[in-house]
């Protein structure tokens, strides 16, 4: 038995967890959201009394890769839907800010204003559906807080904003995640 994919998940209360007829998807509701989710053909999901079991069919190779990462997936969701997920991104440079007006997230950072002054189409970016951003004023660092209950979503975002400016190794002038250490590189010396 796969370690990860044998531990029941437990489902908090005001969550509802419901399998479609065929077995092949599976939709979790809760406080923050509704999510679904696919379920292999070979993987079996079932709940009983708040608690969520996932079991597979044979003990090949690949139904026990499946067995551990549908649960987590699903685990994943429950969490979701009951507390969210954040990605934390600082914007380090002279001169580079995040501004947001309304659920637009518009980034001054480097070569990204059009001749009017105002930021490219490409350095504007819009919140999808599910998730929002933040930028808190009063921090030593400009911050964009990137939130929802898709944890896939919030890091492909948080993603998707970090390739805009990722950081240079020389200067360490860019958008990184909060933890992250940029490994820096000493530049050219003089004769």
């Amino acid at each position: 038995m796969s370690r990860i994919g044998r531990a029941p998940v437990l489902v908090p209360a005001g969550v509802d967890v419901a399998i479609d007829e065929m077995g092949h998807k599976i939709t979790v509701k809760g406080p923050l959201g509704t999510l679904t989710g696919d379920i292999h053909p070979r993987i079996e999901v079932r709940v009983e009394n708040g608690t969520i079991f996932v079991e597979r069919q044979s003990d090949e190779k690949e139904d026990r890769s499946l067995h551990g990462l549908t649960r987590s997936l699903i685990n994943n969701m429950v969490a979701g839907v009951t507390s969210g997920f954040q990605k934390t991104l600082e914007v380090i440079g002279v001169g580079y800010k995040a501004v947001l007006q309304g659920q637009t997230l518009m980034l001054y950072v480097g070569y990204s204003l059009d001749a009017n002054g105002r930021p490219q189409e490409k350095y504007c970016i819009k919140a999808p559906e599910g998730i929002k951003f933040e930028v808190p004023e009063k921090m030593p660092v400009p911050t964009i807080i990137v939130k929802g209950c898709d944890k896939q979503l919030v890091g492909q975002v948080a993603a998707d904003i970090r390739s805009m400016r990722p950081p240079e190794p020389y200067h360490g002038k860019g958008i990184k995640y909060k933890d992250e250490v940029v490994r820096r590189k000493v530049g050219k010396t003089g004769k």
